[in-house]
């Protein structure tokens, strides 16, 4: 199904062209520290949702603390991978793209991010408006998988298949 378009030997190299405007080390500081104390507070939700994404700021914002702790309780401390994912979905402002920046950051295990970039560098159209569970767990497969292969972390590959598409994919595509 995915495929990937550039030789996996230069996954770090690409890593190394990352350039995303918002940069992602306050938000692995977050991630480090809701994973360590179990959820996510409000606060810190609200960062992680602005870094994927600014559309979604006024229904982020409307979630209170309680229910951003509960979910995100429910999905940090779940062994089921489904639940993790689509539990995210139910607070205000999260669809899968900002539940699989969740996940990325904040989960104990190893989750991509779902953007298109991703899925355009994975040889893939954006599936906007069309994500599921089953593309979920076949993206999820197939990235863990091509990281293994070329020796990197979840984040270093998400960055080398971001980086790739922001040089190479065509406007519109």
């Amino acid at each position: 199904m995915f495929s990937l378009r550039f030789p996996e030997k230069e996954v770090r190299a690409w890593a190394s062209k990352y350039d995303y405007p918002s940069k992602d080390e306050p938000i692995q500081v977050i991630g480090a520290a809701a994973a360590a104390r179990g959820h996510l507070t409000r606060d810190e939700f609200l960062k992680i949702a602005l870094w994927k994404s600014h559309r979604p700021r006024k229904r982020c914002l409307r979630t209170s603390d309680d229910f951003v702790r509960d979910i995100s309780h429910s999905a940090l401390s779940s062994k089921n991978s489904r639940l993790k994912i689509e539990v995210l979905r139910l607070l205000d402002g999260v669809d899968w793209p900002s539940a699989s920046v969740i996940l990325h950051f904040c989960d104990k295990e190893h989750w991509p991010i779902i953007d298109f970039r991703t899925f355009w560098s994975l040889g893939k159209p954006n599936p906007a408006g069309k994500y599921s569970f089953e593309l979920w767990e076949m993206y999820t497969e197939y990235t863990r998988a091509l990281a293994s292969r070329a020796r990197v972390d979840m984040r270093t590959l998400d960055r080398a298949l971001w980086a790739y598409s922001r040089q190479n994919q065509p406007s519109g595509a």
